[in-house]
């Protein structure tokens, strides 16, 4: 399984890892914007606008202020890692392949005529969100109608993304991962991102600050069901996770 980043071909043959790099003050968790991702992280998703619940997203000028200053520290200090841009915004999504050198296109909104347009233009990856409520089977219908759009548009390289903590219930995100081998249906790459949300921290009663360890123990068991992504805050913790879960496919025989 391979992505066509650009020319480049990019393996995804074994799990990797995306690293978080928000570049909005209103992160729900604030402190991935001061962490150094370390150079050994396969993908960084950059995001200029927070979506967490409850939060006023940031206006268009605003994210793409931010987004200018952090593509420029990445071009700098992480030369050569594909870049992801985290946004909904069509237009956003235009310059920053064009202009900026994203790779990728992450868009949690789950798209729509334009931002689909876009994709098709720009001929890059694409992370194609399940944002809405509902269960598996809700997912599966919702996936293969939006997958059926983006192949129609000419568009190849589809990452599926079921949106955990996106307008869904406890029970419903639990639901999905339970059942996360059900994508593996579309053939396509899965990304997970999980990281310290409210689905770790309801059943742990924590915050996010102390759901590092419930995060590790949740991508371990969507490995084991098919993820190829880790979008993560923590990208040493989910490298460890990953050589661990290697080895135990190991067949010491």
């Amino acid at each position: 399984m391979h992505l066509n980043l650009k020319g480049q071909l990019f393996n995804l043959e074994k799990p990797v890892v995306m690293g978080i790099y928000n570049v909005s003050p209103d992160s729900f968790y604030t402190e991935s914007v001061e962490q150094v991702l370390p150079k050994t992280v396969d993908i960084i998703d950059i995001g200029g606008c927070s979506t967490r619940p409850g939060s006023t997203p940031a206006t268009a000028e605003q994210e793409k202020e931010r987004l200018q200053q952090g593509f420029a520290q990445l071009k700098t200090n992480y030369p050569g890692i594909p870049v992801s841009v985290d946004t909904f915004r069509p237009e956003i999504a235009h310059w920053a392949v064009t202009e900026q050198g994203a790779a990728i296109i992450n868009d949690v909104s789950g798209g729509g005529d334009a931002m689909f347009e876009v994709v098709a233009d720009v001929q890059v990856p694409y992370i194609l969100t399940y944002p809405e409520g509902g269960y598996s089977s809700d997912m599966l219908f919702y996936f293969s109608k939006q997958i059926a759009r983006l192949t129609r548009l000419g568009v190849n390289d589809i990452i599926l993304d079921p949106g955990f903590g996106f307008g869904k219930t406890l029970e419903q995100n639990y639901e999905i991962a339970r059942n996360l081998t059900c994508l593996q249906t579309f053939g396509l790459p899965v990304l997970v991102g999980i990281s310290r949300k409210s689905m770790i921290q309801k059943v742990l009663g924590t915050t996010p600050q102390d759901s590092l360890l419930g995060t590790a123990m949740l991508n371990v068991l969507l490995l084991e069901r098919g993820a190829n992504i880790l979008r993560v805050h923590d990208v040493p913790q989910a490298q460890q996770a990953i050589a661990i879960y290697k080895q135990l496919l190991v067949d010491s025989h």
